[in-house]
């Protein structure tokens, strides 16, 4: 089961944490900005995200959490 507490956390990620959940996936992404979508068919959290390309140049992708209960710990994918 998700606990209200936990849902509140997995729906407020900000753009630094979705970038430390990343982890090595993420290092070729600089994020600058995100906004939590909603949950999708599959049970995981989505969220749009900007990141930087360059000084001036920004462009967005998706970021998925899939949350696991049992390990109460959560793995974060570029979509």
């Amino acid at each position: 089961m998700i606990t209200a507490e936990r849902l509140k956390t997995l729906t407020t990620f900000t753009h630094h944490g979705l970038q430390e959940a990343l982890g090595k996936k993420g290092k070729e992404y600089e994020l600058v900005g995100s906004k939590f979508l909603g949950i999708t068919n599959g049970g995981q959290f989505c969220y749009w995200v900007v990141y930087k390309i360059d000084a001036k140049e920004r462009d967005s992708t998706k970021v998925f959490l899939t949350y696991n209960p049992g390990e109460d710990r959560v793995i974060a994918d570029i979509g």
